[in-house]
């Protein structure tokens, strides 16, 4: 029944599912699912299997998969920035870049102080233009993600991209391994996942927020928001109330805005990433190991455009 595909842990998550609406496997195949993107224009999901070095695309219309492009340079996570242009974070490319509307491709970021950067793999794309993205080791450390390589920086940061001369700014940097990112609904937070301990044993597996300047360009502070119960967090995105909805070692966590774990959607593969789509941006989309999944639910994801 579909109600198991649900663990209500506070009545507040309740509200935001429908008992009747299971999660619904989209596609399977992958070696390692991340980084899904909604296209509101098109219909359509693009979503990284990294390790196969492609990009798919699923077609809502008719429930279609295809290659929307390989190699991709392995890349990780995605975003839509305010254009509507696609942001994806590469891993064996170790750039940020974007695909312009007549399909060639822009290199973002490369570099920060004259060093390559790492892996980078997940991004957000503020009100304001800029570009924010994490850059862990995960696509330099073996060839499985990327393409094994030193660190030329020596350590993993967060970095913002000014939107006005392209500059690279490093935004955070004491993080043992940022991952996921997302800005809260008024941009006046900035949360992150680290998952350090995939490196270092006994860090902390949570989500850090910080406190974004009135300039909107640098950030203050960090304390742990959540930490996870199950695995890892990696990817998350927020929705119109600001609930975090989270990527996590059984499946999809909900996280209120005060932190409380307040549900699980249960998915039977560890989820890298998750994004919400769909005409009313009520369905959410899940990036599990081998497998696309989808659910719907009954609160709307937050705009980012």
């Amino acid at each position: 029944m579909p109600a198991s595909d649900y663990e209500i842990l506070d009545p507040r998550f309740g509200k935001l599912i429908n008992g009747n609406a299971g999660v619904r496997l989209l596609y399977t195949g992958c070696q390692w699912a991340e980084g899904p993107a909604w296209f509101a224009a098109g219909r359509y999901l693009v979503w990284s299997d990294i390790p196969n070095n492609r990009i798919l695309r699923y077609d809502e219309t008719d429930g279609a998969v295809s290659v929307f492009r390989q190699p991709c340079g392995n890349t990780n996570g995605h975003t839509v920035d305010r254009q509507g242009r696609l942001v994806s974070c590469e891993h064996g490319g170790r750039r940020v870049s974007r695909t312009e509307f007549d399909g060639s491709i822009t290199t973002i970021a490369d570099s920060w102080q004259g060093k390559r950067l790492n892996s980078p793999n997940d991004v957000v794309v503020k009100s304001d233009g800029s570009i924010w993205f994490t850059d862990p080791s995960y696509g330099i450390d073996t060839d499985y993600e990327g393409n094994q390589a030193e660190s030329e920086i020596g350590r993993c940061n967060v970095y913002r991209v000014d939107p006005g001369n392209g500059k690279v700014e490093a935004v955070i940097t004491d993080m043992v391994r940022p991952n996921g990112i997302a800005f809260s609904l008024d941009e006046s937070k900035l949360y992150v996942a680290d998952t350090g301990a995939t490196h270092v044993p006994g860090h902390p597996a949570h989500i850090v927020v910080y406190k974004v300047a009135a300039n909107g360009k640098k950030v203050s502070g960090g304390k742990s928001f959540a930490t996870c119960t199950a695995g890892l967090f990696d990817g998350f995105r927020l929705d119109e109330q600001g609930n975090i909805w989270t990527s996590a070692g059984d499946g999809v966590h909900c996280y209120a805005p005060d932190g409380t774990l307040i549900g699980k959607v249960k998915v039977p593969e560890v989820v890298a990433n998750l994004c919400f789509g769909g005409s009313k941006r009520n369905d959410v989309y899940i990036a599990g190991t081998t497998s696309l999944y989808m659910v719907r639910v009954m609160v709307n994801g937050a705009k980012t455009y």
